[in-house]
């Protein structure tokens, strides 16, 4: 890929596993394991190209009222790969960071992902999070409820520190496959002035070179944050 402006932090909704297995007459828990295969590679080659951080979108709240065996097969990737394939992970060289609302899932499987998390800590050069039982009101709500126990006003810095993302910089760029133009209650806070980016691939189908087309469209963008390009210095 040419020499363009790269984003630090670019989040994936990894739409269209389900879908895309439909599609080929396959039932939807077999596009769920492709989902996972391709968010290895295409995470292994946004670190390669020099992205320090990913965001992926791999369980949202509302995930969790699909039908129990479609909820239970996802529960089955999982523990395949946070325990029994720990080693795709490792290969990425890069820090593991799950967010979300763990308490609504079986024990072995937040501890498997306590142990990867606890494993990558020392990695430093890339970042990959993944977002499990998340939803963006449910932690900005969350958020206001501990600033209302903490008894104190906030403001926009503080109050990230109340977010599952505190620390972490804002998502510069944010793709979603499958043809849907939505951010489906995926960091809404944090959106705020991301680039959003939006391919009808579904995402077993999403390439390598996909990516390298989002993130080409990005570096296009005059990225004003309010202001004019007159103002900017």
């Amino acid at each position: 890929m040419k020499r363009i402006k790269l984003p630090s932090h670019i989040a994936f909704i990894m739409d269209g596993n389900g879908r895309w297995a439909q599609r080929r007459f396959r039932p939807r828990g077999y596009g769920h394991k492709m989902g996972v295969q391709n968010m290895f590679k295409i995470c292994s080659h946004a670190f390669h190209l020099g992205i320090r951080i990913v965001t992926v979108f791999a369980l949202s709240a509302e995930n969790l009222k699909r039908p129990r065996e479609e909820v239970e097969e996802l529960f089955e990737l999982f523990r395949t790969y946070f325990a029994k394939k720990r080693e795709k992970m490792l290969e990425l060289n890069a820090k593991i960071n799950v967010i979300g609302d763990l308490s609504a899932l079986p024990e072995d499987i937040r501890e498997s992902m306590a142990d990867i998390m606890a494993e990558t800590e020392p990695y430093t050069d890339f970042l990959l999070n993944i977002c499990v039982n998340y939803g963006a009101r449910q932690e900005i709500v969350a958020a206001v409820n501990a600033a209302v126990s903490y008894g104190r006003f906030v403001d926009e810095h503080s109050f990230g520190e109340l977010l599952l993302t505190a620390g972490l910089p804002d998502p510069d760029l944010i793709v979603r496959t499958g043809g849907e133009l939505r951010l489906s209650n995926f960091l809404l806070y944090q959106a705020a002035y991301a680039e959003l980016y939006f391919s009808n691939k579904m995402w077993p189908a999403f390439s390598k070179r996909d990516l390298e087309k989002a993130i080409e469209s990005y570096s296009s963008r005059d990225r004003r944050f309010g202001n004019i390009r007159e103002e900017q210095k």
